[in-house]
This record gives C-alpha cells, structure tokens and sequence, in this order.
C-alpha cells in the first residue's frame, strides 16, 4: 500500500520535472554553456567542501537507455538535482524514470550524498542516477 501511494504522489511531480527538465535545457543552450549527454562540468570541480557551481555527472547506460544528472552546489551542499537525460527506451521505462527520479531528488537532497535506497520498480534507473550522482559528486569534491 505504502509503495503505491509513493508511486501515485510521484505522477504529479514528474509534470513538474519534465517542464524543469526542459526549461533547465533551454536555459543551458541559451547560455551556450552545455547540455544534453555529454555534458560536462559547468564549473571547475574543487577539493574543498565549500565548493559552489554546477556539476554534470557521467552519463550512465542502462538497456533502457542512458541516465544524466546535474548537481547545483552552494557552499559545499547540494542544492539541486536535475536530470540531464533519463531512460528513454521504452514507454513503461519513460514513466518509471519519470517517477522514481523526484523521489531520487528528494533523498539525494535529504541525505546529501548518493547514499540512498532504491526506489522500487526503478532499479535500472536507480542505479544508473546513483552512478551518474556520484560521478557529479566527485567533480565538485564532496
């Protein structure tokens, strides 16, 4: 009962995150600083825990497709997760990513490190967004 509320909760977030999504890319191509797969780091990455800036991790591939994350550091902490890319292989992939990624945002931003459980029915995505995180994570020193 508890994974389906969690599961329903999460629909409306992705209308949230699929404008985000969009609006965050439209906004890096119009600075004409990167985006999409490939990406990279958008600031220097800094050993220090009071590292500042933007942070593209590893695009990691999944057999439903590739998972891309941005951090947004201030002052050593994570202040935003944006997904780059997301599974794209797939309509019931698409919607599962769609859902597990706000609750992987949530948690990252909670615990502020990519320590955290699995969302179910996402462990392709999960992990990939896990790897890619930790990738961003390194760049920036934390």
């Amino acid at each position: 009962m508890r994974a389906r509320a969690t599961v329903v909760g999460a629909v409306g977030s992705a209308a949230i995150l699929a404008i985000a999504w969009q609006v965050g890319s439209s906004i890096d191509a119009s600075n004409g600083g990167p985006s999409g797969a490939g990406a990279s780091a958008t600031a220097k990455p800094a050993a220090s825990a009071a590292s500042s800036g933007s942070f593209t991790g590893a695009s990691e591939n999944t057999r439903y497709g590739s998972v891309q994350v941005k951090i947004v550091v201030a002052g050593g902490k994570i202040t935003d997760v944006v997904p780059v890319h997301l599974t794209d292989r797939g309509g019931r992939s698409v919607q599962l990513s769609n859902r597990a990624a706000p609750i992987l945002r949530a948690e990252v931003l909670k615990s502020q490190s990519a320590k955290v459980a699995s969302v179910g029915g996402a462990t392709y995505t999960t992990d990939a967004y896990l790897l890619s995180l930790q990738s961003a994570l390194d760049q920036a020193g934390l």
